[in-house]
């Protein structure tokens, strides 16, 4: 496992009641009601952020591969990030699929960049090995 020498940001939560209660971060700026996947609550859950924390991520990595290639990010580019919550047995387990779209790039440069980033994003390095991970180019 790679140890961090430099830490460039520390996000604090707390979360009461699990998943249908409520999570605020320590500044503030987060701040949402927890509801169980598919339930009729008001509230995201766990898989939904996880996604678009991932997505976010995955297009600050996109960024970097794509000028390491000479090339710029549309300003339109989007992931697209499914994650799924399941079970094996009576084990739960995740399994997640990140649609990428970048509009106007030609398919195999896209290709490349979005594999590229799937390498260096945080969230990717994570989970890889951990759960089944898809990344397609849409």
């Amino acid at each position: 496992m790679t140890q961090i020498d430099t830490v460039l940001y520390t996000g604090k939560t707390r979360v009461v009641g699990g998943r249908e209660g409520h999570a605020k971060s320590t500044d503030g700026r987060l701040d949402v009601k927890l509801s169980p996947p598919g339930s009729a609550g008001a509230g995201t859950n766990p898989e939904q952020m996880l996604a678009a924390g991932w997505s976010a991520c995955f297009i600050g990595a996109m960024g970097k591969a794509a000028a390491k290639l000479k090339t710029r990010l549309p300003a339109d580019t989007a992931v697209d990030a499914e994650v799924d919550l399941g079970m094996n047995g009576d084990a739960y387990l995740l399994r997640a699929r990140l649609n990428v779209s970048l509009p106007g790039i030609e398919r195999a440069l896209a290709q490349e960049i979005a594999q590229m980033a799937h390498q260096t994003c945080p969230y990717s390095k994570a989970l890889k090995s951990n759960i089944d991970v898809t990344i397609t180019v849409v």
